[in-house]
């Protein structure tokens, strides 16, 4: 029994931290600045759109879907 809690303890900690290092859709900490607003801009204006989005997830590690509506919006 302490070990099946040891381990459920264990994992816990394991995701918490897998998530605290990846925040999801998350822009806290200017990882979305001018520059690469301006870089995904101009991919999608030069008719890039999936390289714009795969630049903004590269950078923000956002989802596919919100990556994809942001350079929508672009």
């Amino acid at each position: 029994m302490t070990a099946v809690v040891l381990i459920l303890i264990i994992g816990l900690i394991w995701l918490a931290v897998r998530l605290a290092h990846r925040p999801r859709n998350s822009l806290l900490g200017g990882a979305l600045g001018p520059e690469l607003v301006n870089q995904a801009r101009e991919l999608k204006i030069s008719g890039q759109f999936d390289d714009a989005v795969f630049l903004i997830r590269g950078e923000t590690g956002m989802s596919q879907r919100a990556a994809s509506r942001l350079v929508r919006r672009l």
